[in-house]
């Protein structure tokens, strides 16, 4: 019976431990102070890529000109080597993400990158004097343009609407 009483006893202390440490977890998950916003994003000036990318891409840059000051540019990127892939994000003052994301890639494969998973729609929007379809179904949704040697995608969690502002907005040179 003596061995009987020492395991009870190792049970009886590691669930005493158990206990102890989940308690002690607690506490410091309601003491600890943290910060659960969204981080502030530093907005970032594009040009000099922009440049790059007008001068070396296959096909017309395009770039938002007169957005509102609440869409904060806060990514951009040139890939040359990668189908002269063109990536510029935004944040909107609602937390909203939006992208303009360009290449000369088959347009099936960059689709399903930048949509992420992204279908067709029926649903097709005259901006400007482009033609753009809507995407839907995927992390984003996502208006397309297509046209020989470059497809041109506007891409976010914000809305149509706030999509449809950013095509406005976009300039070729």
């Amino acid at each position: 019976m003596a061995g009987s009483n020492g395991k009870q006893k190792s049970v009886r202390n590691m669930v005493l431990s158990l206990g102890v440490t989940v308690l002690a977890a607690g506490v410091i998950y309601l003491f600890v102070p943290r910060d659960d916003s969204a981080p502030d994003l530093p907005r970032i000036d594009y040009r000099v890529e922009l440049l790059t990318a007008r001068r070396a891409a296959s096909y017309p840059v395009a770039a938002p000109v007169g957005l509102p000051e609440s869409f904060k540019a806060t990514s951009v990127r040139f890939k040359g080597d990668d189908f002269d892939a063109w990536h510029l994000g935004f944040h909107t003052a609602g937390g909203e993400y939006l992208q303009v994301e360009q290449s000369a890639e088959k347009p099936a494969t960059f689709l399903e990158k930048v949509t992420q998973g992204g279908r067709a729609s029926e649903v097709t929007e005259r901006i400007g004097d482009r033609t753009w379809t809507r995407y839907t179904g995927g992390r984003y949704d996502a208006l397309v343009h297509e046209e020989k040697g470059a497809t041109t995608v506007v891409a976010g969690t914000g809305s149509f609407e706030q999509l449809s502002q950013m095509a406005k907005a976009l300039k070729s040179q």
